[in-house]
C-alpha cells in the first residue's frame, strides 16, 4: 500500500486502486469507502486493513447483479436508478467462468496410467486405486459444482475460498465454498503474503430476529495451528457456558492429579507433545484447533476487531458428536481452507484482483451509452414534429396513423429524426464493448459475438484466441497451488476418519487436471494429426491426445489406442514380416495364439488297419476287404 500526501486528500494505491475514481469506494477526503454506502464494511469488529477489500466485494458484487445503478443512488440520488443495465459484466464473468474451469474437471494421479499394463508394478495398481477413490468422492460430493461457485466468486470479486473438513456422519470429506467477505486470515507482519497463515477466521453478522427473541450477533469460526496439548473434554463453566476443560488422571494421596495425553500422543524428554500422523513419516508437534463462538453485538465494545473478541463472553456451540467447539483438537497438522486468487498476487499480496477491476470504467460509460440509447429510441419510434400556421393557437394534436391536420396558409409540418444520433450512439455502445473485451482480453470469438462464417481458418481462430490463452494461463496459474492441495487434502481426511477403503494406501502426489476451453477446428485437427502420423513425426498416443485436446470423445486414450492396434492388420502383418515372432504380433492384436496346440489325430481310411490292429493277425489277403479287386 503507497501513501502520497501533500495533495488534496491522501493518495491510496493498493489492491484495489482501480476504484478510487468512485467517490462512495474513496472519500475526496478520507479515501476510505463511505460508510452509508457500505456498513458492512465499516463494522466495529471488521479490521481496518479489510475495510476496503470488503467494500470492492460490495462494489464488484453491484455490477454484476445489474445494481450498480442502485449503489450509486446513496450519493447521486434517485436519478441514478435510471441507468440502463444490460449485464454485460455478468456475461463477461460467466464466460471467464467457463474457459478457466475447462469443458471437464478430473483429477488424475500420476502413474495410474500404467495400471493396465500387461505386468503393472504395485505403485501403478496403488496409483490407479487412489484415482479411483478420489473420483468417487468427487462425484459423490459434486465437485464440479462446488469449483462453479468458487470459481463465480474468484473470478467476479478477485478471490475465493474453499473449505475441507471431514463429516463423520456421511464418513466422507466435504467441501464447502466460503463468501470471500467472511474470510478473513491473520496474516503474519514479517510474512511477503504468500505464506500460508496458522491462524483462519471466518466470521459474519447475524441479524436480529425479532420472532426468536434473538438480538444481532456475530458469530466467528476460527481455524488455527498450534502446539499439541493435553486432552480436553466437553463441560460448563460456573456461568453455565458450555466450555472445554483439561482431563486430569484421578489424584492420590502419592501423586496429585496430571493432565492426560490425547490418543497416539508421546511426551519427548523436553516435555514437548508429539503426535504421528497417518500421512506423516516424522512425527509432529502441531495441530489444528477448531472454534466456533457467538458473540451479542451489544458486548462487543472497545478496541476490538475479528481477532481479538474476547473469549470469555463467547457462547461456544457444539458438532453433530456433542463436542463443545471450543479450541477443539481435530487431529490434523494442516489448515484444509483454500485460499482461491483470480489473478497471481503481486508481490508482498495475499488477495487476487477480480477481471472486471480494470475495465469497470468502460463498464460505466457503457451503461450511460445504453441509457442514452434508450432515451432516443424513443424520439426515434415517436418522433417529435413541430406544427405551424394552426388557426387556433391552442388546439392540441395527437400524432397516429390516419391523424388528419389543418393548416392555415403557409403552414407545414416538420418531423424531427433522430435515428442518426441513435445509430452513432449503437457504434458507440459496439465499441464500448469492444474496449471492454479488449482490457478483460477476452476476444470477440470467445465471447461468442463473432461470426462464425467469417473465420478463414483453424489457424486464424487460434491466433485470435492468442489474448485469451494468456489470460487463461495466468488464471490457471494461480489456481495450480488449490488444484494440487483439493486431492492432497481429501486423502488425508479419509485417513484421518480411518475410513476402510483406504486403508493401507499412502497419500499419493495428485491433482485437479483442468480441460480445453477454446473452440477448435475439429476439421483441421484431423487433417493435421493424420498427415502427422503417416509421416512417422508422432506416435499413435500423441495423435490420440491431440485428438482428446480438439474435443473428439475419447475418454481413455490409452484404451483407444489398444482398439486401434487391435484392428491394425497390415501393420501386424509387417510386424510379423520384421521379427518372425508369433508373440509378439499377438500381444500386438491383443489376442492370444497358442504357441503348442494339440497335433490333430491321423486320419483313418476306410479298409486299413487301424493301429489297435493286433499285430499276430494274418496278413490280409488278395480279395479280402483290404485288397485291390479293380
Amino acid at each position: 500500500m503507497g501513501l502520497m500526501t501533500g495533495l488534496r486528500h491522501a493518495l491510496r494505491i493498493d489492491n484495489w486502486s482501480m476504484f478510487n475514481y468512485k467517490p462512495l469506494f474513496a472519500d475526496p477526503t478520507t479515501g476510505m469507502p463511505q460508510r452509508r454506502a457500505f456498513p458492512e464494511a465499516a463494522a466495529m469488529w471488521v479490521p481496518a486493513e479489510d475495510e476496503r477489500r470488503l467494500a470492492s466485494y460490495k462494489l464488484l458484487a453491484a455490477y454484476d447483479q445489474n445494481q450498480a445503478g442502485e449503489l450509486a443512488e446513496i450519493r447521486d440520488g434517485a436519478e441514478a436508478r435510471e441507468r440502463r443495465e444490460y449485464g454485460d459484466p455478468a456475461m463477461f464473468v460467466d464466460t471467464l467462468v467457463s474457459h478457466v474451469l475447462g469443458r471437464e474437471q478430473s483429477i488424475t494421479v500420476p502413474g495410474a496410467e500404467h495400471a493396465d499394463d500387461d505386468q503393472p508394478d504395485p505403485q501403478a495398481v496403488q496409483a490407479e486405486r487412489v484415482q479411483e477413490l478420489l473420483r468417487e468422492w468427487a462425484d459423490e460430493e459434486l465437485l464440479p459444482m462446488r469449483l462453479l461457485q468458487a470459481e463465480r466468486k474468484a473470478v467476479g470479486l478477485g478471490d475465493g475460498v474453499l473449505h475441507l473438513w471431514w463429516d463423520a456422519d456421511k464418513q466422507r470429506p466435504r467441501i464447502t465454498t466460503y463468501d470471500p467477505g467472511f474470510y478473513f486470515p491473520v496474516i503474519d507482519e514479517d510474512s511477503d503474503g504468500t505464506d500460508y497463515p496458522t491462524r483462519i477466521h471466518f466470521a459474519w453478522e447475524l441479524p436480529e430476529d425479532k420472532k426468536r427473541r434473538l438480538p444481532a450477533r456475530l458469530r466467528r469460526i476460527t481455524y488455527e495451528l498450534d502446539w499439541i496439548r493435553p486432552a480436553t473434554a466437553s463441560g460448563v463453566d460456573r456461568q453455565g457456558r458450555p466450555v472445554r476443560a483439561p482431563v486430569l488422571t484421578e489424584a492420590t494421596d502419592d501423586e496429585p492429579a496430571i493432565p492426560v495425553l490425547g490418543r497416539g500422543d508421546r511426551v519427548d524428554h523436553l516435555g514437548a507433545i508429539s503426535r504421528m500422523y497417518p500421512w506423516s513419516e516424522q512425527p509432529s508437534y502441531k495441530t489444528c484447533y477448531l472454534t466456533d463462538g457467538i458473540w451479542l453485538l451489544e458486548d462487543l465494545t472497545g478496541d476490538i476487531d475479528v481477532d481479538s473478541l474476547p473469549m470469555e463472553k463467547a457462547h461456544f456451540n457444539s458438532n453433530s458428536q456433542g463436542e463443545v467447539l471450543d479450541r477443539l483438537d481435530i487431529y490434523q497438522d494442516f489448515i484444509s481452507v483454500i485460499h482461491l486468487p483470480n489473478t497471481v498476487p503481486a508481490a508482498g499480496e495475499h488477495w487476487g484482483q477480480s477481471s472486471l477491476a480494470k475495465a469497470l470504467q468502460v463498464f460505466d460509460e457503457l451503461a450511460a451509452s445504453d441509457t442514452d440509447s434508450a432515451r432516443a429510441s424513443g424520439t426515434t419510434g415517436l418522433p417529435m414534429i413541430a406544427i405551424s400556421g394552426v388557426h387556433d393557437s391552442n388546439q392540441r394534436f395527437n400524432v397516429g396513423p390516419g391523424a388528419l391536420f389543418t393548416l392555415g396558409e403557409n403552414g407545414k409540418m416538420t418531423a424531427v429524426d433522430t435515428s442518426a444520433a441513435l445509430r452513432e450512439l449503437r457504434e458507440h455502445g459496439h465499441d464500448l464493448h469492444d474496449r471492454a473485451a479488449n482490457v478483460v482480453r477476452l476476444p470477440a470469438v470467445a465471447l461468442g459475438t463473432m461470426d462464425p462464417s467469417k473465420v478463414p481458418s483453424g489457424y486464424a481462430l487460434e491466433l485470435s484466441l492468442g489474448p485469451l490463452d494468456s489470460n487463461i494461463a495466468g488464471m490457471r496459474l494461480a489456481r495450480d497451488h488449490a488444484d494440487r492441495l483439493i486431492p492432497k487434502f481429501v486423502q488425508r481426511l479419509f485417513h484421518a476418519g480411518q475410513h476402510p477403503d483406504w486403508a493401507g494406501l499412502p497419500v499419493l502426489p495428485a491433482k485437479l487436471t483442468r480441460g480445453p476451453y477454446t473452440p477448435t477446428d475439429k476439421a483441421a485437427v484431423l487433417d493435421q494429426v493424420t498427415t502427422a502420423y503417416l509421416a512417422k513425426v508422432i506416435s499413435l498416443e500423441t495423435a490420440i491426445r491431440m485428438l482428446q485436446d480438439a474435443g473428439w470423445p475419447i475418454s481413455d486414450a490409452q484404451a483407444e489406442v489398444k482398439q486401434i492396434e487391435s484392428r491394425s492388420f497390415e501393420a501386424a502383418r509387417q510386424l510379423a514380416d520384421a521379427t518372425g515372432d508369433t508373440k509378439l504380433v499377438a500381444d500386438y492384436l491383443g489376442v492370444d495364439i497358442n504357441p503348442d496346440p494339440t497335433p490333430p489325430p491321423a486320419p483313418q481310411l476306410p479298409g486299413l488297419p487301424s493301429d489297435n490292429t493286433p499285430t499276430n493277425q494274418p496278413d490280409a489277403q488278395p480279395g479280402g476287404s483290404g485288397g485291390n479287386t479293380s
